[in-house]
């Protein structure tokens, strides 16, 4: 079997400054450590996927959200330091969990995978949901502290508990 690197919502909406729904200096604190995790999963050969918000200009997450990740924008792109390779996975979503009516799981399925990283952002929103989804699928799950952020220190703790104490997910660094 093998394993998967996903990266969740580094893309211009959420890291940039300027970003339309900016988690801040949080997200861009973070762009080292996943670059470097980046490296070393394509050296190894690992299955590389960016799940992206991508969201249709009416998308009824806007009512709780200001307007973010509109398809075909600018702001619905991986931020250019971590920009994907060919032959990686850039899957859009339009839900915070990745599987949620995505390519995800065909993706994982086809490639064997049975061990995934998730990172990115937010912690308490995208990843867990993520990592929610990918532990009821019965994959292995890793989430490191220094690779995901939230937009607030508190919302960071929280997703980082949840995975961990309610989930049983293998967090490191917390």
């Amino acid at each position: 079997m093998a394993g998967a690197f996903i990266v969740v919502d580094m893309i211009n909406d959420f890291v940039r400054e300027d970003g339309a729904l900016t988690c801040g200096e949080r997200a861009r604190e973070i762009i080292e450590p996943i670059r470097a995790r980046l490296e070393q999963a394509r050296r190894q050969g690992e299955t590389v996927i960016f799940m992206c918000d991508n969201h249709r200009p009416d998308d009824p997450e806007f009512k709780q959200y200001p307007t973010h990740a509109v398809q075909g924008t600018e702001g619905a792109e991986v931020i250019e330091e971590l920009a994907p390779l060919e032959g990686e996975y850039v899957l859009p979503k339009r839900r915070y969990s990745g599987f949620f009516q995505t390519q995800l799981l065909l993706v994982l399925l086809e490639n064997d995978v049975d061990e995934v990283e998730i990172a990115g952002v937010c912690t308490n929103i995208c990843v867990l949901y993520t990592a929610t989804d990918a532990d009821a699928y019965g994959f292995d799950v890793t989430v490191d502290a220094s690779r995901v952020a939230a937009m607030t220190d508190r919302d960071h703790e929280i997703g980082l508990y949840q995975m961990k104490e309610v989930l049983g997910i293998t967090v490191k660094g917390s």
